[in-house]
């Protein structure tokens, strides 16, 4: 599997930058809402994705931060390349990829192959089966940053994409686009298995359809012998995605997610590890929720003992969450982070190269994966 090149230290320290500030891109919108920029939903929402040093990165642009920003672009020309100027000065050559070709397909009902799923980065798939949650609607329980229901009111996805839907995207998007490997997340649907059974009859039909890794992402559920049924049911890795580093701050942005305390994690790691395997097992941490960079760290280690993952991305206020306002952490805090995690992956023989799909593989929302060389 074709990786991102690496990066020299100053592309590393533009990206981390860009993906703290974002980009002032004239007529963001010119190229239609959900397609190339995403507005609201899962995901990296808010976001475009950009080439730069060869890399894809998913950078805000819709967000207030990024009206504020030093960066900024004009529209591209025909072949999709423009400059990128820092306070007015040129500083890097970017690229924007071309609308993928499956995007223009759609199912025998009429369903447009781009509300099944996307395209994020360069050839990652990724898709929301259950685009509800059983706490979005209530603010007393939701996490505030979540716009999962965004996309869905706007008419931009479907609710609940069939394992028949996303086996045809997902062989449509191999066959046409070259996508290596894709991320199936999902809404919470109840506090039994959280996810994990509709995310089996997903990967299941994905894998029957066309040979493609696969990552599910779910809260953990309260039966371990979910891993292995997860397992056995095509996906190759697992995301179990913390956000916060300590239970206090996802007690605050996230009071209906935090009664999965970041201890009963632990023990979900502990027993996803030797199913999934060393390295393949992930989890989103959320930079600038209010966790010092010590904390992030602290927890950092204990996840890489466990053989997890610890991918830590800059959090991005999403317009029209209740966090919209909150401050995207600075490029400082985030180089803080990213230093001495990239050390501690060194030291122990982690690598996002070595996972075999998901957020973690594709890397777009964070420059993690080049603090790792």
């Amino acid at each position: 599997m074709a990786m991102q090149p690496l990066l020299d230290t100053t592309s590393r320290t533009l990206i981390t930058d860009l993906q703290s500030l974002g980009l002032r891109l004239a007529d963001a919108d010119a190229d239609g809402v959900g397609l190339h920029s995403r507005r609201g939903g899962a995901g990296p929402s808010d976001h475009k994705a950009i080439s730069i040093g060869g890399q894809t990165i998913m950078v805000p642009i819709h967000t207030h931060a990024a009206g504020l920003s030093p960066f900024s672009a004009r529209p591209p020309g025909p072949e999709g390349v423009t400059t990128l100027l820092q306070d007015g000065r040129a500083v890097a050559e970017i690229a924007f990829p071309r609308q993928p070709r499956f995007y223009r397909m759609q199912t025998f009902d009429g369903v447009p192959y781009w509300k099944i799923a996307l395209l994020h980065g360069r050839d990652t798939l990724a898709t929301t089966v259950l685009q509800t949650c059983i706490r979005y609607r209530d603010r007393r329980t939701a996490c505030q940053f979540c716009a999962i229901g965004q996309s869905l009111d706007a008419g931009r996805t479907v609710a609940h994409k069939t394992p028949d839907m996303l086996a045809e995207v997902a062989r449509a998007a191999v066959l046409l686009d070259g996508v290596r490997h894709m991320v199936m997340t999902t809404g919470t649907p109840n506090i039994d298995d959280r996810g994990a059974a509709v995310l089996c009859d997903s990967a299941f039909a994905v894998k029957a359809a066309i040979d493609l890794p696969i990552q599910v992402q779910c809260e953990p559920p309260r039966d371990p012998a979910w891993y292995a049924r997860l397992h056995a049911a095509g996906a190759d890795s697992l995301g179990m995605h913390l956000e916060g580093a300590t239970q206090a701050v996802r007690e605050r942005i996230m009071p209906g997610k935090a009664t999965v305390s970041v201890e009963r994690y632990m023990e979900a790691f502990a027993h996803a590890v030797p199913v999934f395997g060393r390295g393949q097992v992930s989890t989103y941490i959320l930079a600038g929720l209010g966790d010092t960079p010590n904390e992030i760290l602290a927890l950092s280690a204990r996840l890489v003992a466990l053989g997890v993952y610890p991918f830590v991305v800059p959090f991005v206020p999403i317009s029209g969450t209740p966090l919209q306002d909150h401050p995207a952490p600075a490029p400082a805090f985030m180089r803080a982070v990213l230093g001495p995690l990239g050390a501690m992956l060194r030291d122990a023989a982690m690598s996002s190269s070595d996972v075999k799909a998901g957020c973690a593989r594709c890397g777009a929302c964070s420059s993690l994966s080049a603090y790792e060389h």
